[in-house]
């Protein structure tokens, strides 16, 4: 299957790749102009922003309250009508692929669980946000589907997709026991590739990709703006024999095809041009289900980062970095350097 396959040399150079960037960017603002239409004059008020405010760069996955100085940016699905939430939902499918936006759904269901589980007002399905940063209509604008457990950034510049970074997934419960829906395992692809990975190293191998023991007992980059690398431990790329470089493959796209398949494409494209054997893998904490444990991907230009060590190692927090370009900074930089060449 396609999945499985190492990446394609010359990915960005079909062609097609720039004229995908505009599409999926032309998709995006369409869906962003009906969206806002239907809002009325105090709702486009809370939705929207200036595209330069740091308030862009603000993200959370933790719970927060949902109103007041602390709440989120945005307005809320729950505010809005039933027509308006359709069309932000619909604003929301034009930045993931089928697998993301199923995913994205089903960690959004699962604040009902917890709302079952706790008996907690803080728990609801609905109160997830959406912001609009910029103008929609013009070539540099921005977006954010947030809640608990799930923040989704978008940037365009120049007209084309610029980023999908920061992208942050969790699943709590980790994995549904009881009820209509046992069994289900949201994450699934984010812990069981990894797993895969590790136990399929040589103890040799394992000796330099399992750094320590005990699992941090959370990503270690939390939801920090700007992130750095965090070092060199763990086995590179080229250290790995072919189906474990495979199966390391594999891994990257659970978390670049969370995105529609134009823009995973750009990045998984930019990922290999940057160099497959720069890429670190590392590990920490138990090998099996329900062993508090912790890994990372690292490339020169991107960080995979999971923790899932709380609930009895059933609750996972996953996410995507771009060390220069979250929020589109790289591009965005570039951008207005040329824009303003000259003056």
């Amino acid at each position: 299957m396609k999945r499985f396959l190492i990446l394609v040399p010359a990915l960005a150079l079909l062609g097609g790749s720039t004229a995908n960037a505009h599409e999926a960017a032309d998709d995006m603002a369409a869906a962003a102009q009906v969206w806002l239409a239907s809002l009325n004059k105090e709702q486009k008020k809370t939705a929207t922003f200036e595209f330069t405010v740091p308030e862009r760069e603000n993200w959370a996955f933790v719970p927060k309250p949902f109103e007041g100085e602390k709440a989120r940016k945005g307005v809320t699905i729950k505010s809005m009508r039933p027509d308006q939430r359709h069309l932000a939902y619909a604003l929301l499918s034009t930045g993931l692929s089928h697998r993301g936006m199923l995913t994205a759904t089903q960690i959004m269901s699962l604040e009902y669980v917890l709302w079952e589980l706790e008996n907690a007002d803080h728990r609801d399905t609905e109160m997830y946000y959406v912001a609009i940063f910029g103008d929609p209509t013009s070539d540099d604008w921005a977006w954010a589907f947030e809640g608990h457990h799930m923040s989704l950034n978008f940037t365009i510049a120049d007209g084309k997709v610029a980023s999908a970074t920061p992208n942050f997934f969790a699943s709590n419960p980790g994995i549904i026991h009881e009820g209509p829906r046992k069994g289900l395992k949201v994450l699934a692809g984010e812990e069981d590739v990894a797993r895969e990975l590790v136990k399929s190293l040589s103890k040799k191998q394992r000796r330099t990709a399992v750094f320590q023991e005990k699992s941090p007992k959370e990503i270690l980059t939390t939801a920090e703006p700007v992130v750095e690398h965090l070092g060199d431990a763990g086995i590179t790329y080229g250290d790995l024999n072919k189906d474990q470089q495979a199966k390391l493959m594999e891994l990257i796209r659970v978390y670049v095809e969370r995105v529609r398949e134009e823009v995973a494409e750009e990045e998984l494209a930019s990922i290999e041009k940057a160099g497959l054997d720069k890429i670190v893998f590392a590990w920490a904490g138990g090998l099996e289900p329900k062993e508090g444990h912790y890994y990372r991907v690292q490339g020169p230009t991107f960080l995979l980062e999971y923790a899932n060590t709380q609930n009895g190692a059933e609750h996972v927090h996953a996410v995507w970095r771009d060390f220069d370009g979250d929020f589109g900074r790289d591009v965005l930089k570039e951008h207005y350097q040329k824009s303003h060449k000259g003056e």
